[in-house]
Parts: C-alpha cells; structure tokens; sequence
C-alpha cells in the first residue's frame, strides 16, 4: 500500500483563506475544499471532479499563490491506484 499523504498546515491555511474569500472562483474553492478535508484525515484522497479543479486552478494564470498552493496540495493527494491509464 502507498504512503498515505495528509495536507500539511500551511496548505490548510492557504486553502482556509480561500475558500473564505468573496473573489475566488468556484475550480480554486473545489480544489481549497477538496486539500482542506485532507489535512486532518490521510485517508482521504482527491476525486476526479476536484482534481479537475485543482488542474484548471494550476493553469489559470490569474490564480494566486494561496490558492496554487491548496490545488498542488489537492493534485497531490490523488490515489494514484483508482486512476484510469491514459489513452483508455
């Protein structure tokens, strides 16, 4: 089995001040939430939808470190054995 990953405190803090700030967008909220959950539970792992999220958060040039730092946080987490193989 894989070493279990958990969120560490100042990605939770990123991922806090995001998802309490009136000016970000909702894939930046899907993928702080999706981090947040993670920082007290490690088996916890980030679905495709966050995941996607967290993707799109990453690209954005416009995103802000708090909020590329609870996506890289979330992308992280992803259980790489549920994952579909690409080209499939």
């Amino acid at each position: 089995m894989a070493k279990s990953k958990q969120t560490r405190k100042k990605a939770a803090t990123s991922a806090s001040k995001v998802l309490r700030s009136k000016s970000t967008g909702k894939p930046s909220k899907s993928a702080a939430g999706s981090a947040l959950t993670q920082s007290k539970s490690p088996k916890e792992t980030t679905g495709k939808k966050a995941a996607t999220a967290a993707s799109k958060t990453l690209r954005d040039k416009r995103t802000s470190k708090a909020s590329k730092s609870a996506a890289g946080s979330a992308l992280a987490q992803i259980d790489k054995a549920k994952r579909k193989p690409k080209g499939k």
